[in-house]
């Protein structure tokens, strides 16, 4: 009887925890900077683990969990079309960062 306690301690400890883990998906413009950082965004190089981190951050979330380039026809909604309002190359171009508190 004392191991089946203990088993649902156990169980409701490990949901309570997963329950608290908030993580959110952003979906930014791939704009070129210049010094690119946009490359290691899309391409989810270790260069834009400090990028994601820090957006994740200036959103009150405590780290990010992923960064790479999606297609838009992967996201749901409304995205502008190409060439729309962009004068370079490259302005569909679109990064997830995941972000969990």
């Amino acid at each position: 009887m004392r191991s089946v306690s203990t088993l649902l301690a156990v169980v409701f400890v490990a949901a309570a925890s997963a329950a608290s883990a908030d993580s959110r998906v952003f979906i930014v413009a791939n704009q070129s900077d210049g010094y690119g950082v946009d490359q290691c965004l899309a391409k989810g190089e270790k260069c834009g683990a400090h990028v994601a981190r820090s957006y994740c951050q200036s959103r009150d979330f405590a780290d990010a969990s992923s960064y790479r380039r999606v297609d838009p026809d992967e996201i749901t909604g409304s995205v502008p079309k190409a060439g729309a309002n962009c004068a370079h190359a490259g302005c569909d171009e679109y990064v997830a960062i995941t972000c969990q508190r």
